[in-house]
């Protein structure tokens, strides 16, 4: 048994690798909880805000407040068969299977897009007042 007074270097943790290549597999604990090949990704442009795959899988998808669409926020929130069971609830199939090192991208292409609030409706103008006929 060892010590409680012995010196450890605390250092140490800020030297060791988590990683042990520098290229990012999708395999790494740090990105699930269990080894995963593949990413969840929400098609934000096409969901409707239903909610069903946020009231299943509640530790991988939430509501975004200002636009009110499904998002993935957490890789590694639920069991694969819990997501998989969020996906087959979608009723406009907007949520998918992808592959880590596209996510990126596919955030970078929904960033370009100009999405509307949804349940709001889209601002056109002022409202004209009547005036006393």
């Amino acid at each position: 048994m060892g010590s409680l007074n012995q010196a450890i270097d605390p250092s140490a943790a800020f030297s060791t690798s988590a990683i042990s290549s520098d290229e990012i597999s999708g395999f790494e604990p740090c990105l699930g909880g269990e080894l995963r090949e593949k990413a969840v990704w929400v098609d934000e442009s096409r969901c409707i805000g239903c909610r069903y795959c946020a009231h299943v899988a509640t530790n991988t998808f939430v509501i975004e407040p200002r636009l009110g669409r499904s998002r993935a926020v957490r890789q590694d929130g639920d069991a694969t068969e819990r997501i998989q069971e969020a996906i087959d609830t979608c009723p406009v199939d907007c949520i998918h299977w992808v592959g880590f090192e596209e996510l990126k991208g596919l955030g970078d292409q929904l960033d370009l897009m100009n999405l509307q609030p949804l349940g709001l409706p889209p601002r056109v103008g002022l409202r004209i007042k009547r005036g006393n006929t």
